[in-house]
């Protein structure tokens, strides 16, 4: 399927809503637990999502736009980790759609062009990107997170759910 941004952001604005529909409301237990070692639990995912939409999607998309050439600045994967010490998860999820909100209507406001999405950009470790590019990770980004946070879920029961592992994919792959 080729990027097309008119069906992009609605799958962007569903992302808040969905993680919410998964973890509003359920233990603590569900939501703070990973796979073990440095894994990320649920809470974790939402904390890095929020860090994306403060200093990775829209920062770039206007770099780009800026037609600077200017490199992005490195995005720290594990910023939440101390960032988000003592908050909630409401307050995370709060957070999360707020600045979701904010971001898809500076998308918009951009009034991107089809010539726009074929702009170049300047990844520190990946190189040459375009702003297609870009915009298309952000949505396989939020998908693999989700993704992520159910397998995360589902691995709470690997040991409960004795021989029926072998059909349930969630637990055996990655």
């Amino acid at each position: 399927m080729q990027f097309d941004l008119k069906e992009a952001v609605p799958v962007l604005a569903r992302t808040p809503a969905t993680l919410r529909a998964m973890l509003e409301g359920i233990p603590e237990s569900w939501v703070r637990q990973n796979e073990g070692g440095e894994s990320w639990s649920p809470f974790d995912v939402v904390g890095h999502l929020i860090d994306g939409e403060e200093t990775d999607w829209i920062p770039r998309a206007r770099i780009i736009l800026s037609r600077s050439g200017q490199p992005f600045v490195p995005f720290d994967r594990f910023a939440h980790k101390t960032k988000n010490r003592g908050s909630t998860l409401a307050a995370l999820l709060d957070a999360f759609a707020e600045r979701r909100r904010e971001n898809l209507e500076i998308l918009r406001a951009f009034n991107l062009q089809p010539d726009d999405l074929a702009l170049p950009g300047v990844h520190p470790e990946l190189g040459a990107v375009t702003l297609a590019q870009l915009l298309a990770t952000w949505v396989v980004h939020d998908l693999g997170h989700i993704a992520q946070v159910a397998r995360v879920m589902a691995h709470q029961y690997r040991g409960e759910v004795g021989v029926w592992t072998k059909y349930l994919p969630v637990l055996t792959r990655r």
